[in-house]
């Protein structure tokens, strides 16, 4: 696999869209910009909430951003749809805020691959909601979810 390429690639399947889900949910958990900016286009376009970015520069400087104030983060991403060259995929992580106030964000994301498998297009929409500590779901040490973790639908999110 070189910069260029991100198996698996367009067209997908059920499971390679599934594969790509997981995938994309795994490096978002690493919690480092620049290994996830790497799944993007050099001039990848984003919407996030209201946020614009475009290219990886950009990308790494609104996660970066992101994660200096989501603390503790830990996300579960689930396929909704697919097609030869789209995903659709809903998600929901927990996080905390320096003061120790845990949250819960649910969204929606529309995801556009070009034929090496990186992703050129990201729509995101995310409405977060304060939880309390004792809510939480998401409690395994930080990283990629663990195999056998319950996801998204058997967790009732």
């Amino acid at each position: 696999m070189t910069d260029a390429t991100r198996p698996p690639v367009p067209p997908f399947t059920r499971e390679t869209a599934t594969e790509k889900v997981r995938l994309a949910e795994d490096a978002w958990n690493s919690r480092d910009p620049q290994k996830v900016s790497l799944g993007y286009t050099v001039d990848s376009r984003w919407r996030n909430r209201s946020e614009f970015a475009t290219g990886r520069e950009a990308i790494v400087a609104l996660l970066t951003r992101k994660w200096n104030t989501e603390l503790d983060y830990r996300l579960i991403k689930e396929l909704w749809a697919y097609d030869a060259h789209r995903i659709a995929v809903r998600f929901a992580y927990e996080h905390r805020d320096d003061a120790g106030h845990w949250y819960r964000s649910y969204g929606n994301e529309n995801w556009e691959f070009d034929e090496n498998g990186l992703m050129h297009t990201r729509h995101a929409s995310i409405n977060t909601l304060p939880i309390a500590a004792s809510e939480r779901r998401y409690l395994w040490t930080l990283g990629p979810r663990p195999d056998g973790h319950p996801g998204l639908s058997d967790l009732g999110f």
